[in-house]
């Protein structure tokens, strides 16, 4: 008789850090940024811009991210081609833009930010859409290679996907000055 498995509380909120953990810092940054842009977290300009140029970039991302819940609301119940029309023309153009920013450098990271903006349901058309935005010109063909190499045979074939809502959603750390935490 096979033995039924058994999730373990917080283990795979532990393993969605440590799949966290594995990112760059830039991806990390960016993530955590994303979030706080479209799940409207916190006021991300003041969060996140270092100076005027990414004060700029954060005011475009929040101009885009304002399609999230029409995207939301658009995610196919099923496979059939008229139901995607509405929904991957818009996933794939939001999705060319943060890997355009160059700071989403892989399959997994994308996949991270886009399962926590969009939620589970949207996890069965995330290859495709990053794919999509991966393979278009707007990135330089050494990006291009990198982003389509990064998908593993089996996330592009995957014969069916898990509908866990994603349970770790990573946010700023303030810095701690050492000097006066050993006080």
């Amino acid at each position: 008789m096979a033995k039924e498995m058994q999730a373990i509380p917080g283990a795979m909120t532990l393993a969605e850090m440590k799949e966290f953990a594995s990112f760059g810092s830039a991806a990390q940054r960016y993530i955590r940024r994303s979030l706080d842009v479209g799940l409207d977290r916190v006021d991300a300009i003041e969060t996140w811009s270092r100076d005027a140029v990414e004060e700029a970039g954060i005011k475009v991302q929040m101009k885009l991210y304002r399609r999230l819940p029409e995207i939301r609301k658009a995610i196919p119940d099923d496979c059939a081609i008229g139901s995607i029309e509405a929904f991957m023309p818009s996933l794939i153009s939001l999705s060319a833009y943060d890997l355009g920013q160059g700071r989403i450098s892989s399959f997994p990271a994308y996949r991270f930010l886009y399962e926590r903006l969009l939620g589970p349901d949207a996890r069965p058309w995330l290859p495709g859409s990053f794919c999509a935005a991966a393979s278009l010109p707007h990135l330089h063909p050494k990006t291009r290679k990198g982003l389509l190499q990064s998908i593993s045979e089996a996330a592009a074939t995957a014969p069916g996907w898990s509908t866990r809502e994603p349970s770790f959603f990573p946010e700023w750390v303030d810095k701690v000055d050492m000097r006066k935490a050993a006080n």
